[in-house]
């Protein structure tokens, strides 16, 4: 028997229609037929516009009756349609009244947001025509992709080391090798070196559909172009970018973005996708019409009294994010991520918009926090906030989290990079950001997990511009070097810019190998910036947020020219992951509550268990027993830190250990390369037990252990044949 819901009982120019499913939003197969559904509060009609792929006409224009109609859901299914070959959009009319927040133009063909996948702009700065009614086209996806069993991973946030790379930049430089440079066929091909670097987790820049004509315009400085390359201003929430694909202009941008995650997945490695849900590519009122302007503007967007449009984003709009259907379309987004493409995370870009109410101000309980906290199909899934906004909000430590937020924790960026350079007065911050940030999240109950450490991101100077430059150099920007981060805690090491004066880029090295120590013997998740394990340089550009050339691009040669970089780098990210006891979920105790002989974690000076908190103190160390580390049934050995920030040299007294234990050295940041740092596990004893000599901007760590003793072999005696 087939079902009476599956058959026409309408006609309109030769295709066969009937009332719709309001529910999902979107285009859905179902049977013989496409639901097409939309959601609009103040239209007064729509129109269902078709095409057949690439016309830039359409072949039929369905008005939406009547009937099919049900509350403020304008659904249609339409039959016998070869969907694979078919683009859609609507026509939506209502008033236009801007001061009462309403911008319908029915002249205008929308796209919609629901769009699993979006064409027209399917290669990477191929010039768009200006004069298409329509660019951004909606598509109905096939989704036919075998995962072979996979799933998320769902690794334990606290054992994550986040790897935070763009599409484009990882493998767009000429040196990179790969047969797609630029998309995510690109990265699939160099998991290995991911897998070499032992990172478990990538973080990869916005993916969704976005313009890189945005804002484009020709360089003032040399005439090159400069694009939307970072993609932080949204075309649709559910679509990945067509022309991050190798395949995107055969409009096989999913399948290419699901194989690369089920490869990774494969070899270990989450993916977090970074999503920008505070705005979108619509701009202010002299913005273009793409979809949600057009649709419901005054639902999608936060409007002022006279119909204008807040800019908490700096972009030009805000997402009216706790609109309860704006909402429930981010947390179908979501969700669609993860069952359909195994995502395992988000970060949140500028996420303390979303807890703003509609006439902008801070909620104390944000209902989309609320609810994406409370998911049940996001129970397991990885939840970042970038916890401040471009309109001044910053919640560093008091995001609402219920739980399950965790944060990228910028005071541990600030901190670390004035102890990197020796500042004064900065002590007492760094000892909080080495424990996990206590100060933030203890108070909460959310543990040392909520806090994700970094030093370098997208945002600001790569590592190795942190200790090459003093100000920024953003002139080929365009802006007069106005634009970026102007307070970027950072020292040059004597010279400004690139040199070839050898004891200065020693130096930088030997910093850049301090600073990642500090990141990865801290309590919390650390994220590592890609390119920075290579010394990639942005020639003190910290704001390369235009620039789709060799200024953000990495470049692979320096893989050879700054291999002790990446020895150090594999190294001590291997070195965090063989230990718990640098992994721990919630905050230690300081104190031997279990008596075991010694502390969970303890504080140091030059002097073992007397630190020293004077003001202008540059010396700091600290011990973790891994005796307190056996949740797993298992112990950890001891590991010791000692860091000497200031410029000379200083030996630090060691903290005597338990019998038959001896302190082994894993790493010393001033020893030449291959000294500088051992294969963990195989770190050999410290000759003298009782101090270690630091040097100036040094660190060096210990480990505690038991010394393997050598199997003697056995002696062959010898016999005459």
């Amino acid at each position: 028997m087939q079902r009476v819901d599956l058959f026409p009982t309408h006609e309109y120019q030769g295709l066969k229609l009937r009332t719709g499913r309001p529910y999902p939003f979107g285009a859905t197969v179902i049977g013989n037929a496409v639901n097409f559904s939309i959601y609009s509060r103040y239209a007064t009609a729509c129109t269902l516009v078709l095409f057949h792929n690439h016309e830039e006409e359409p072949f039929v224009e369905i008005p939406f009756f009547k009937e099919f109609r049900l509350g403020n859901v304008f659904s249609m299914m339409v039959f016998d349609l070869d969907y694979e070959n078919i683009e859609y959009g609507f026509r939506m009319d209502g008033p236009f009244d801007p001061q009462q927040g309403h911008r319908f133009d029915k002249t205008k063909i929308l796209m919609d947001p629901y769009s699993k996948l979006i064409v027209g702009r399917d290669v990477w700065g191929k010039q768009p025509d200006w004069n298409n009614k329509y660019q951004y086209r909606s598509r109905v996806v096939f989704d036919d992709f075998d995962w072979e069993n996979d799933l998320p991973l769902e690794t334990p946030v606290n054992d994550l080391v986040i790897y935070e790379m763009h599409v484009r930049n990882f493998t767009c430089g000429a040196a990179s090798g790969v047969k797609h440079p630029g998309t995510f066929a690109g990265i699939a091909e160099k998991i290995p070196y991911l897998k070499e670097l032992g990172v478990n987790c990538v973080e990869l820049m916005p993916i969704h559909e976005f313009d890189e004509f945005e804002n484009s315009k020709p360089s003032p400085i040399d005439g090159h172009m400069l694009y939307n390359l970072w993609g932080y201003s949204n075309v649709g929430f559910f679509a990945p970018k067509a022309a991050y694909a190798s395949t995107g202009k055969f409009s096989m941008q999913v399948d290419e973005l699901k194989n690369l995650i089920k490869q990774l997945h494969a070899n270990g490695i989450e993916v977090i996708l970074d999503v920008v849900f505070n705005h979108t590519a619509e701009g202010n009122e002299n913005g273009p019409y793409i979809s949600y302007r057009g649709i419901d503007n005054k639902t999608y967007y936060m409007l002022t009294q006279d119909g204008y449009y807040f800019n908490f984003s700096g972009c030009g709009n805000t997402l009216n994010c706790n609109n309860p259907n704006v909402r429930d379309m981010i947390v179908e987004s979501l969700r669609y991520w993860v069952t359909d493409y195994h995502v395992d995370g988000f970060r949140f870009d500028l996420a303390a918009i979303l807890g703003r109410d509609q006439n902008g101000y801070p909620m104390s309980n944000p209902p989309l926090l609320e609810s994406l906290a409370h998911d049940p199909i996001l129970g397991k899934t990885k939840l970042i906030a970038e916890a401040w906004d471009a309109g001044g909000l910053y919640q560093v430590g008091s995001f609402p989290s219920w739980g399950r937020w965790a944060e990228w924790n910028g005071k541990f960026r600030d901190a670390m990079r004035r102890f990197l350079k020796s500042d004064e007065h900065v002590l007492d911050d760094v000892k909080e950001r080495i424990i996990g940030s206590p100060d933030l999240y203890a108070s909460q109950n959310r543990g040392i997990k909520a806090s994700v450490n970094f030093i370098t991101a997208h945002d600001g100077f790569t590592m190795m511009d942190l200790v090459s430059y003093d100000g920024k150099h953003n002139e080929q920007n365009g802006e007069d070097n106005r634009d970026g981060e102007d307070r970027n805690n950072s020292w040059n090491c004597g010279w400004e810019g690139e040199c070839d004066i050898e004891s200065i880029n020693y130096l930088r090295h030997k910093q850049i190998k301090n600073a990642v120590t500090m990141l990865m013997t801290s309590q919390g998740i650390p994220m590592v910036l890609s390119g920075d394990e290579m010394g990639n340089t942005q020639w003190g550009n910290n704001n390369a947020y235009c620039q789709d050339n060799e200024i953000a691009w990495l470049d692979w040669n320096n893989l050879e020219k700054n291999a002790d970089l990446f020895n150090y780098y594999k190294k001590i990210i291997k070195f965090r992951r063989m230990h718990k006891v640098l992994r721990y979920e919630y905050h230690l105790g300081h104190n031997d509550y279990r008596n075991l002989g010694y502390p969970d974690f303890s504080w140091h000076g030059v002097k073992a268990w007397q630190p020293w908190t004077g003001y202008n103190n540059l010396t700091l160390a600290f011990m973790l027993n891994g005796q307190y580390a056996d949740y797993d049934g298992t112990p950890d050995g001891f590991i010791y830190v000692a860091m000497n920030m200031h410029w000379d040299m200083h030996g630090f007294e060691l903290p005597q250990l338990p019998e038959e234990y001896k302190w082994h050295v894993f790493a010393n940041t001033e020893m030449a390369p291959p000294a500088d740092i051992c294969e963990p596990g195989e770190e050999p004893v410290v000759e003298n037990q009782g101090e270690v000599l630091v040097a100036g901007r040094s660190i060096i760590v210990l480990v505690g252990k038991k010394p393997v003793q050598k199997k003697k072999s056995k002696k062959v005696k010898k016999t005459n044949d």
